[in-house]
Protein backbone atom coordinates (compact mmCIF):
# COMPACT_ATOMS: atom_id res chain seq x y z
CA UNK A 1 0.00 0.00 0.00
CA UNK A 2 1.14 3.62 -0.59
CA UNK A 3 0.26 6.18 1.77
CA UNK A 4 -0.67 9.26 -0.50
CA UNK A 5 0.50 12.07 2.38
CA UNK A 6 4.28 10.94 2.43
CA UNK A 7 4.78 8.34 -0.93
CA UNK A 8 5.75 6.03 1.61
CA UNK A 9 5.27 2.38 0.52
CA UNK A 10 4.20 0.41 3.47
CA UNK A 11 3.15 -3.73 3.18
CA UNK A 12 -0.26 -4.63 4.81
CA UNK A 13 0.82 -7.51 7.46
CA UNK A 14 -0.49 -10.95 5.91
CA UNK A 15 -4.04 -11.97 7.21
CA UNK A 16 -3.62 -14.82 9.59
CA UNK A 17 -5.43 -17.81 7.67
CA UNK A 18 -7.63 -20.37 10.10
CA UNK A 19 -8.38 -23.91 9.86
CA UNK A 20 -11.26 -26.11 11.16
CA UNK A 21 -10.99 -29.37 12.69
CA UNK A 22 -14.25 -30.91 14.32
CA UNK A 23 -15.78 -28.05 13.65
CA UNK A 24 -12.81 -25.91 16.09
CA UNK A 25 -11.87 -23.13 14.23
CA UNK A 26 -7.56 -22.48 15.65
CA UNK A 27 -4.44 -21.25 13.96
CA UNK A 28 -2.26 -23.23 12.76
CA UNK A 29 1.74 -22.97 13.44
CA UNK A 30 3.93 -24.21 10.88
CA UNK A 31 4.95 -27.10 13.49
CA UNK A 32 1.87 -27.66 15.47
CA UNK A 33 1.10 -31.31 16.33
CA UNK A 34 -3.33 -30.66 15.81
CA UNK A 35 -2.82 -28.83 12.63
CA UNK A 36 -0.46 -31.73 11.56
CA UNK A 37 -2.77 -34.16 12.51
CA UNK A 38 -5.96 -32.49 11.67
CA UNK A 39 -4.52 -32.33 7.80
CA UNK A 40 -4.16 -36.11 7.20
CA UNK A 41 -7.20 -38.06 6.92
CA UNK A 42 -5.20 -41.37 7.15
CA UNK A 43 -3.91 -40.63 10.14
CA UNK A 44 -6.92 -39.58 11.77
CA UNK A 45 -8.77 -42.94 10.45
CA UNK A 46 -5.44 -45.30 12.47
CA UNK A 47 -6.43 -43.25 15.57
CA UNK A 48 -9.98 -43.72 15.27
CA UNK A 49 -9.99 -47.67 14.33
CA UNK A 50 -7.08 -47.44 17.19
CA UNK A 51 -9.49 -46.08 19.60
CA UNK A 52 -12.00 -48.22 18.43
CA UNK A 53 -10.06 -51.07 19.00
CA UNK A 54 -8.53 -50.12 22.50
CA UNK A 55 -12.63 -50.19 23.32
CA UNK A 56 -13.02 -53.55 22.36
CA UNK A 57 -10.97 -54.54 24.34
CA UNK A 58 -11.32 -52.52 27.41
CA UNK A 59 -15.50 -53.55 27.06
CA UNK A 60 -14.86 -57.38 25.97
CA UNK A 61 -16.68 -58.83 29.11
CA UNK A 62 -20.01 -56.78 27.65
CA UNK A 63 -19.78 -57.00 23.74
CA UNK A 64 -18.85 -60.89 23.15
CA UNK A 65 -21.83 -63.34 23.08
CA UNK A 66 -20.14 -65.87 25.13
CA UNK A 67 -16.89 -66.94 26.78
CA UNK A 68 -13.93 -66.82 25.17
CA UNK A 69 -12.66 -70.10 26.84
CA UNK A 70 -16.14 -71.80 27.00
CA UNK A 71 -15.87 -74.80 24.57
CA UNK A 72 -19.31 -76.20 22.53
CA UNK A 73 -18.05 -79.20 21.08
CA UNK A 74 -21.75 -79.88 19.30
CA UNK A 75 -20.86 -76.63 17.49
CA UNK A 76 -17.13 -76.83 16.85
CA UNK A 77 -15.75 -75.69 13.52
CA UNK A 78 -19.10 -73.89 12.65
CA UNK A 79 -18.60 -71.19 9.53
CA UNK A 80 -19.28 -67.72 9.77
CA UNK A 81 -23.03 -66.75 10.52
CA UNK A 82 -23.46 -65.08 6.44
CA UNK A 83 -22.37 -68.26 5.12
CA UNK A 84 -23.90 -71.51 4.57
CA UNK A 85 -24.37 -73.46 7.85
CA UNK A 86 -23.42 -70.55 9.80
CA UNK A 87 -25.92 -69.19 12.94
CA UNK A 88 -25.92 -67.23 15.85
CA UNK A 89 -24.39 -66.46 18.18
CA UNK A 90 -21.24 -67.63 16.43
CA UNK A 91 -20.59 -63.97 14.62
CA UNK A 92 -17.36 -65.21 13.23
CA UNK A 93 -17.82 -69.23 13.35
CA UNK A 94 -15.60 -71.71 15.83
CA UNK A 95 -12.73 -72.97 15.98
CA UNK A 96 -12.07 -77.23 16.33
CA UNK A 97 -13.10 -77.27 20.23
CA UNK A 98 -16.44 -75.08 19.39
CA UNK A 99 -14.65 -71.99 21.04
CA UNK A 100 -16.29 -68.76 19.61
CA UNK A 101 -13.81 -67.27 17.02
CA UNK A 102 -15.31 -63.46 18.00
CA UNK A 103 -15.17 -63.75 21.49
CA UNK A 104 -11.15 -65.31 21.40
CA UNK A 105 -10.60 -62.24 19.15
CA UNK A 106 -12.00 -59.48 21.44
CA UNK A 107 -10.30 -61.40 24.43
CA UNK A 108 -6.83 -61.59 22.83
CA UNK A 109 -6.83 -58.01 21.38
CA UNK A 110 -6.58 -57.31 25.04
CA UNK A 111 -4.14 -59.55 25.82
CA UNK A 112 -2.25 -58.05 22.87
CA UNK A 113 -2.54 -54.55 23.59
CA UNK A 114 -1.62 -55.16 27.61
CA UNK A 115 1.48 -57.35 26.58
CA UNK A 116 2.40 -54.42 23.92
CA UNK A 117 2.31 -51.27 26.43
CA UNK A 118 3.50 -52.91 29.28
CA UNK A 119 6.68 -54.57 27.69
CA UNK A 120 7.26 -51.75 26.25
CA UNK A 121 7.29 -49.47 29.10
CA UNK A 122 9.14 -51.57 31.34
CA UNK A 123 11.85 -51.87 28.52
CA UNK A 124 11.68 -47.78 28.00
CA UNK A 125 12.29 -47.34 31.52
CA UNK A 126 15.29 -49.52 31.63
CA UNK A 127 16.79 -48.12 29.10
CA UNK A 128 16.00 -45.00 29.56
CA UNK A 129 17.97 -45.18 32.79
CA UNK A 130 20.95 -47.00 31.58
CA UNK A 131 21.63 -44.46 28.60
CA UNK A 132 21.20 -41.53 31.13
CA UNK A 133 23.63 -43.01 33.17
CA UNK A 134 26.36 -44.50 30.50
CA UNK A 135 26.17 -40.84 28.73
CA UNK A 136 26.44 -39.11 31.83
CA UNK A 137 29.19 -41.01 33.54
CA UNK A 138 30.92 -41.71 30.43
CA UNK A 139 34.28 -44.46 30.98
CA UNK A 140 33.88 -47.62 32.28
CA UNK A 141 30.08 -47.57 33.08
CA UNK A 142 29.32 -46.90 29.62
CA UNK A 143 32.07 -48.95 27.96
CA UNK A 144 30.14 -51.88 30.10
CA UNK A 145 26.27 -50.64 29.69
CA UNK A 146 27.37 -50.01 25.67
CA UNK A 147 28.96 -53.90 25.01
CA UNK A 148 26.17 -54.89 26.48
CA UNK A 149 23.83 -53.00 24.35
CA UNK A 150 25.94 -54.11 21.08
CA UNK A 151 25.21 -58.06 22.04
CA UNK A 152 21.68 -57.45 22.63
CA UNK A 153 21.40 -56.19 19.47
CA UNK A 154 23.34 -58.52 17.97
CA UNK A 155 21.31 -61.61 18.53
CA UNK A 156 18.32 -62.49 16.98
CA UNK A 157 15.41 -61.62 19.26
CA UNK A 158 13.09 -64.63 19.07
CA UNK A 159 16.19 -66.86 19.87
CA UNK A 160 16.59 -64.15 23.15
CA UNK A 161 13.24 -64.33 23.90
CA UNK A 162 13.03 -68.42 24.12
CA UNK A 163 16.07 -69.13 26.07
CA UNK A 164 14.79 -66.46 28.55
CA UNK A 165 10.96 -68.32 29.08
CA UNK A 166 12.76 -71.95 29.20
CA UNK A 167 14.60 -70.25 32.35
CA UNK A 168 11.51 -68.50 33.54
CA UNK A 169 8.46 -70.32 32.41
CA UNK A 170 5.65 -69.70 30.52
CA UNK A 171 2.75 -67.49 31.96
CA UNK A 172 1.67 -63.95 31.03
CA UNK A 173 3.55 -62.17 33.60
CA UNK A 174 7.23 -63.47 32.80
CA UNK A 175 6.12 -63.59 29.09
CA UNK A 176 5.94 -59.61 29.78
CA UNK A 177 9.38 -59.58 31.56
CA UNK A 178 10.56 -61.46 29.09
CA UNK A 179 9.52 -59.33 26.15
CA UNK A 180 10.61 -55.83 28.09
CA UNK A 181 14.67 -57.72 28.69
CA UNK A 182 14.73 -58.11 24.80
CA UNK A 183 13.77 -54.25 23.61
CA UNK A 184 15.84 -52.00 26.46
CA UNK A 185 18.55 -51.89 24.46
CA UNK A 186 17.63 -49.40 21.40
CA UNK A 187 16.22 -47.25 24.07
CA UNK A 188 19.91 -47.16 25.85
CA UNK A 189 21.19 -46.69 22.52
CA UNK A 190 18.88 -43.38 21.61
CA UNK A 191 19.33 -41.48 24.92
CA UNK A 192 23.10 -42.15 25.23
CA UNK A 193 23.43 -40.25 21.48
CA UNK A 194 21.34 -37.58 22.70
CA UNK A 195 22.85 -36.89 26.07
CA UNK A 196 26.11 -37.56 24.14
CA UNK A 197 25.01 -34.22 22.01
CA UNK A 198 23.65 -32.08 24.64
CA UNK A 199 26.26 -32.77 27.43
CA UNK A 200 29.23 -30.21 26.15
CA UNK A 201 26.47 -27.41 25.65
CA UNK A 202 27.11 -23.77 27.54
CA UNK A 203 24.26 -24.82 29.52
CA UNK A 204 24.82 -27.44 30.54
CA UNK A 205 28.65 -26.55 31.44
CA UNK A 206 26.90 -23.49 33.08
CA UNK A 207 24.81 -25.77 35.24
CA UNK A 208 28.31 -28.05 36.17
CA UNK A 209 29.59 -24.90 37.32
CA UNK A 210 26.87 -23.99 39.34
CA UNK A 211 26.67 -27.03 41.03
CA UNK A 212 23.88 -28.86 39.81
CA UNK A 213 23.50 -32.32 41.19
CA UNK A 214 24.03 -35.55 38.92
CA UNK A 215 20.15 -36.08 39.60
CA UNK A 216 18.87 -32.92 38.46
CA UNK A 217 21.68 -32.68 35.45
CA UNK A 218 20.25 -36.03 34.30
CA UNK A 219 16.33 -35.09 34.34
CA UNK A 220 16.17 -31.48 34.09
CA UNK A 221 18.60 -31.29 31.22
CA UNK A 222 19.23 -34.71 29.45
CA UNK A 223 15.82 -36.08 29.90
CA UNK A 224 14.14 -33.21 28.80
CA UNK A 225 15.95 -33.44 25.44
CA UNK A 226 15.50 -36.90 25.09
CA UNK A 227 11.37 -36.61 25.26
CA UNK A 228 10.87 -37.02 21.70
CA UNK A 229 12.95 -39.81 20.19
CA UNK A 230 12.06 -41.67 23.33
CA UNK A 231 8.06 -41.24 22.96
CA UNK A 232 8.67 -41.30 18.69
CA UNK A 233 10.61 -45.07 19.65
CA UNK A 234 8.01 -46.31 22.04
CA UNK A 235 5.00 -45.61 19.24
CA UNK A 236 7.49 -47.79 16.68
CA UNK A 237 8.19 -50.28 19.71
CA UNK A 238 4.72 -51.38 20.65
CA UNK A 239 3.63 -53.05 17.11
CA UNK A 240 7.15 -55.21 17.36
CA UNK A 241 6.25 -56.43 20.93
CA UNK A 242 2.52 -57.26 20.02
CA UNK A 243 4.09 -59.00 16.78
CA UNK A 244 6.51 -60.78 18.81
CA UNK A 245 4.01 -61.71 22.24
CA UNK A 246 1.72 -63.24 18.66
CA UNK A 247 4.97 -65.35 17.64
CA UNK A 248 5.63 -66.48 20.85
CA UNK A 249 2.36 -67.56 21.32
CA UNK A 250 1.78 -69.08 17.80
CA UNK A 251 4.84 -71.54 18.56
CA UNK A 252 3.62 -72.59 21.99
CA UNK A 253 5.64 -70.78 24.20
CA UNK A 254 3.62 -67.36 24.98
CA UNK A 255 0.52 -67.17 26.86
CA UNK A 256 -1.32 -70.38 28.57
CA UNK A 257 -3.57 -71.94 26.44
CA UNK A 258 -6.32 -71.22 28.69
CA UNK A 259 -5.59 -67.67 28.14
CA UNK A 260 -6.92 -66.57 24.58
CA UNK A 261 -4.71 -65.09 22.32
CA UNK A 262 -4.45 -63.62 18.82
CA UNK A 263 -1.16 -65.68 18.24
CA UNK A 264 -2.56 -69.00 19.97
CA UNK A 265 -5.94 -68.41 17.65
CA UNK A 266 -3.77 -68.73 14.56
CA UNK A 267 -1.79 -71.32 15.43
CA UNK A 268 -5.10 -73.23 16.20
CA UNK A 269 -6.44 -72.07 12.92
CA UNK A 270 -3.21 -73.19 10.88
CA UNK A 271 -4.58 -76.92 12.18
CA UNK A 272 -7.63 -77.06 9.98
CA UNK A 273 -7.02 -74.38 7.42
CA UNK A 274 -6.02 -77.06 4.22
CA UNK A 275 -9.42 -78.56 5.20
CA UNK A 276 -11.51 -75.88 4.35
CA UNK A 277 -12.02 -74.13 7.79
CA UNK A 278 -10.34 -70.70 6.93
CA UNK A 279 -12.17 -68.74 9.34
CA UNK A 280 -10.61 -70.30 12.43
CA UNK A 281 -7.32 -68.72 11.22
CA UNK A 282 -7.99 -66.02 8.59
CA UNK A 283 -10.18 -63.65 10.94
CA UNK A 284 -7.29 -63.84 14.30
CA UNK A 285 -4.64 -62.59 12.03
CA UNK A 286 -6.77 -59.59 10.02
CA UNK A 287 -7.41 -58.59 13.43
CA UNK A 288 -3.53 -58.90 14.11
CA UNK A 289 -2.90 -56.98 10.83
CA UNK A 290 -5.28 -54.20 11.26
CA UNK A 291 -3.77 -53.65 15.08
CA UNK A 292 -0.29 -53.18 13.89
CA UNK A 293 -0.76 -51.31 11.19
CA UNK A 294 -3.21 -48.54 12.66
CA UNK A 295 -0.32 -48.09 15.40
CA UNK A 296 2.18 -48.34 12.39
CA UNK A 297 0.79 -45.63 11.06
CA UNK A 298 -0.19 -43.25 13.79
CA UNK A 299 4.16 -43.79 14.99
CA UNK A 300 4.98 -43.39 11.74
CA UNK A 301 3.03 -39.78 12.04
CA UNK A 302 4.37 -39.07 14.83
CA UNK A 303 7.71 -39.25 14.09
CA UNK A 304 7.61 -37.10 11.13
CA UNK A 305 6.03 -34.88 12.94
CA UNK A 306 8.02 -34.94 16.21
CA UNK A 307 11.74 -35.31 14.26
CA UNK A 308 11.13 -33.42 10.72
CA UNK A 309 14.97 -33.35 10.85
CA UNK A 310 14.78 -37.58 10.31
CA UNK A 311 12.22 -37.20 7.68
CA UNK A 312 14.63 -35.06 5.25
CA UNK A 313 17.41 -37.37 6.18
CA UNK A 314 15.31 -40.11 4.68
Amino acid sequence: MTDPRDGASTTAPPARREAVFLGIRYRPAEHQILHAFARDRLVIAAALLLLLLVACALCADWITPVPATKQHVAARLTPPVWTTGGHLPYLLGTDRLGRDIYSVIVHGLRISLLVGVLSAMLSMLAGVFLGLLAGYKRGACETLIMRAVDIQLSLPTIMVALCFIVMFGKGLLNMILVIAITGWATYARTVRGTVLSIREKEYVESARALGVGPLTMMLKYFLINAVSPIVVLAAVDIPRVILLESTLSFLGVGVPVTTPSLGLAIARGYEVLFSGKWWVSVFPGLMLMVLVGCINIFGDWLRDTLEPRARKRF
